[in-house]
């Protein structure tokens, strides 16, 4: 199904990024594959791991799912758009909310609004566990996202051609950000019992 097809990733120089882009390297054959994210330095990395003169199909395209113009750039011919941009971190979140509304929830509205225009025919968006029953700001944005995109299938009844479809991902242990790490290192440092995270 990918082989062939102009590919692109949000976020992804993340965790899921990183994965996907080997997943899809190692099975298919793509036309393209653009990896969308707002960090030159994590490009950079990305590019020692998975180079463009190795993986011919690579493009790496510094933009944020904030900036529509943006967008509308990167997702010129794409097929398939795997939407892994977010902030994720829950106590980031709290302490800057309206910058988790912006790249979540905007972020969403932007990639769905960019992904009909250029006549992109699927979009993949990754939910989490915390958006099912929301008790923080992350899983509240979330959450908005989620039905934001399921609210865009609406679009089809219009004649247009694009679909959307979000998966639950949950926490990975061990994956950049995740709790396992600091769970780990209170434990060495005697730090018991461990802190309550919400």
């Amino acid at each position: 199904m990918l082989n062939g097809k102009n590919i692109l990733i949000t976020g992804g120089t993340g965790s899921f990024g990183q994965h996907a882009v080997k997943i899809i390297l190692e099975r298919y054959k793509p036309n393209k594959l653009i990896i969308f994210s707002r960090d030159e330095l994590k490009q950079f990395e990305m590019s020692q791991k998975f180079s463009p003169k190795e993986y011919r199909c690579l493009r790496y395209f510094i933009g944020d799912v904030r900036e529509e113009k943006r967008l509308f750039e990167a997702l010129h011919g794409v097929d398939y758009v795997i939407h892994a941009a977010a902030l994720k971190q829950v106590p980031a979140c709290e302490y800057n909310p309206f910058e988790a509304i912006k790249t979540n929830i905007l972020g969403a509205k932007n990639i769905i609004r960019m992904a009909i225009q250029q006549k992109v025919s699927r979009v993949v968006a990754l939910s989490t566990d915390k958006a099912a029953n929301p008790i923080n700001l992350y899983g509240a944005t979330k959450l908005c996202s989620d039905k934001l995109f399921i609210a865009a299938n609406e679009s089809m009844a219009n004649g247009l051609d694009s679909r959307f479809s979000i998966v639950r991902y949950g926490n990975v242990l061990g994956s950049r950000g995740s709790v396992l790490p600091f769970f780990l290192e209170q434990r060495k440092e005697g730090n018991l019992p461990l802190p309550m995270v919400r």
